[in-house]
């Protein structure tokens, strides 16, 4: 569920950067943030069908919530990233940081052997980076 939610920011990110540029809005540093958006949003797709292939989508309703969650999520987001980018990058920001401590908390706990979620968990740091990266460009 974690990662179905997380792809959601990146996508709205995207489709924001897309209208802004249709509308002769773009920035100077509109490309680079498109690029970091959509290598993000196909990073987080790898670690859904990772966490997918473990089970995490076993039960029906966690998959009704996630499917449903994210629908909502992913318009706040646009409006949110619309309207106070800076703003929209500190929210992600903080859900990439939950998102390391769980694989964090994972690792700990259950299975320290996992090499695939230790990864992930590498990843998530790496996007919180970038937001941080992100939120500096954003004048």
């Amino acid at each position: 569920m974690l990662e179905e939610i997380a792809r959601a920011p990146y996508f709205a990110f995207l489709s924001v950067l897309h209208l802004r540029e249709s509308m002769g809005l773009r920035g100077p540093d509109h490309l680079y943030l498109m690029e970091e958006h959509f290598g993000q949003s196909v990073n987080e797709t790898e670690h859904l069908v990772y966490m997918e292939s473990k089970g995490g989508n076993d039960y029906w309703i966690d998959r009704f919530f996630a499917r449903h969650l994210v629908l909502l999520y992913y318009w706040v987001n646009v409006v949110y990233y619309y309207v106070a980018p800076k703003q929209a990058y500190h929210l992600s920001l903080e859900v990439e940081e939950h998102a390391a401590q769980t694989y964090s908390d994972y690792l700990m706990h259950i299975d320290k052997t996992d090499k695939k979620i230790y990864e992930i968990m590498e990843d998530e740091i790496h996007h919180a980076e970038e937001l941080r990266k992100a939120m500096e460009m954003i004048r």
